[in-house]
């Protein structure tokens, strides 16, 4: 097997204990499936909807999942996912073994490392689009967090949930300071002053959520 094989039976096993993750909270057609991982677990774990599906095939070629046929009147049937018991102790297994810390892989460091060889202004662009990017994931963890935990508590079952949404806005709140660092330090070398911060106001109102 290649490096690359490698790599791919690598992301198919960590979409495969995603999925059985996501069903542990119930029965779900694939759609939902999709739709959770859109809300939730995409955060932390890149997918797109045609791997879902494919997943789920395999997940019930390995008897992990069962999928039911749920007839509708007016619109196509669909098919519902549940857990077997051989899915519920393959999770329990993976969930028992430890886990690997996240590594950071990012070419944008790569090209800082490397400032007096590139393009500063392309740099500096290529930064405020990433400014943009956090801010827009830190509302968005803002918004779930607000709506799904209005009071800043969860039952034991979401803990883990709620646990995740607030790393999820510190890491966004973070890297947000760290590319408003970054645009402010090129902008000096190139003359730019055009960077606006992030609401100060934002952090006072978020300060209790995270």
């Amino acid at each position: 097997m290649t490096q690359d094989e490698t790599n791919q039976e690598g992301r198919l096993v960590a979409l495969a204990d995603a999925i059985l993750a996501c069903l542990t909270e119930g029965p779900m057609t694939g759609y939902e499936l999709a739709k959770t991982f859109d809300s939730s677990i995409g955060f932390f774990r890149k997918t797109d909807h045609q791997q879902i599906y494919r997943e789920l095939s395999r997940l019930r070629d390995r008897g992990y999942i069962q999928g039911r046929e749920v007839v509708q009147s007016g619109k196509p049937n669909k098919l519902v996912y549940t857990l077997t018991s051989e899915g519920r102790a393959a999770f329990r297994h993976w969930a028992a073994r430890p886990s690997t810390p996240a590594s950071i892989k990012d070419d944008l460091l790569v090209r800082l490392y490397a400032l007096d060889s590139v393009d500063v202004a392309a740099l500096r662009a290529d930064l405020m689009a990433r400014l943009e990017h956090h801010r827009d994931r830190y509302e968005r963890y803002e918004r779930i967090l607000k709506k799904r935990f209005p009071h800043g508590t969860a039952a034991p079952a979401d803990m883990g949930k709620l646990l995740n949404l607030r790393l999820g806005l510190r890491h966004e709140r973070m890297v947000a300071e760290w590319c408003e660092e970054a645009i402010t330090a090129l902008s000096e070398l190139s003359g730019v002053t055009d960077m606006v911060s992030l609401d100060t106001d934002q952090h006072e109102r978020t300060g209790s959520d995270d």
